[in-house]
């Protein structure tokens, strides 16, 4: 049983250290949720290209995205194993059922703004040097093709998905208004 009436005997103190600059997440995390709000009020629903994901598809894949990488910074904070492996983001039934348990557009563009901000606030200040330096065991596939199968530090996961990821699926939603 703990006796929580014992005071430590010194205060806690966590040592001051550098962290990581989430402006760009959280910048790319903004536009992509604005071109997704841009495509949602088009006046007709873009229709993608043969093989192409539509809007909600999209951002379903974008909220799969996110959850792994907010599940790879929860890990590397309690110390805990883990792995980053893209492939269920590209499943299309589970892309299905990811837009019908967010209730549509709507509900992703929440989702995503919401796993943003957490993402954001559990990248920058909460972690310490070391745990962005943790190595994750990372499988990234694109189309079909494997771009990444090796581990990669945390840090570039998450520089990845800001610099790379999100940009190109919001240029990916702004293609559907042409």
């Amino acid at each position: 049983m703990c006796n929580s009436t014992v005071a430590p005997s010194r205060p806690f103190h966590r040592r001051k250290q550098a962290t990581m600059d989430t402006t760009p997440l959280q910048d790319a995390y903004r536009a992509l949720l604005d071109a997704a709000a841009t495509v949602a009020a088009a006046d007709t629903s873009p229709v993608p290209p043969p093989g192409e994901w539509d809007a909600d598809q999209i951002l379903a894949h974008v909220s799969l995205i996110s959850a792994a990488t907010i599940n790879a910074v929860s890990a590397a904070a309690t110390a805990t194993t883990t792995t980053y492996d893209n492939r269920t983001a590209h499943n299309d039934w589970t892309l299905d059922r990811v837009i019908a348990l967010a209730g549509g557009n709507a509900g992703l563009r929440e989702r995503i703004r919401l796993q943003g901000e957490a993402l954001s606030a559990l990248s920058g200040p909460m972690l310490a040097e070391a745990e962005l330096d943790t190595l994750v065991p990372t499988l990234l596939i694109s189309n079909g093709k494997v771009l990444v199968d090796q581990p990669m530090p945390l840090r570039d996961l998450i520089t990845g998905l800001a610099g790379n990821e999100l940009p190109g699926h919001t240029q990916q939603l702004l293609a559907l208004l042409r």
